[in-house]
């Protein structure tokens, strides 16, 4: 099964830069989402979290 898909992906041509462009996009990403990490305020990260400790906006069934 393997070799009928590697035979067929090397008979595509221009293959070879996909793997480049994902782990572009991944790493860009991360570095992203890293950078809003390190500059997001406190306040905003406290508020967060607190979130699903806050009883008054809960829903009563």
């Amino acid at each position: 099964m393997l070799k009928y898909i590697k035979n067929h992906m090397d008979s595509i041509s221009g293959i070879e830069i996909y793997p480049m462009i994902s782990l572009l996009i991944f790493f860009i990403f991360f570095v992203a989402l890293f950078w809003w990490v390190i500059t997001a305020k406190k306040d905003y990260i406290d508020r967060m979290s607190n979130i699903p400790l806050d009883n008054e906006n809960e829903i009563q069934l």
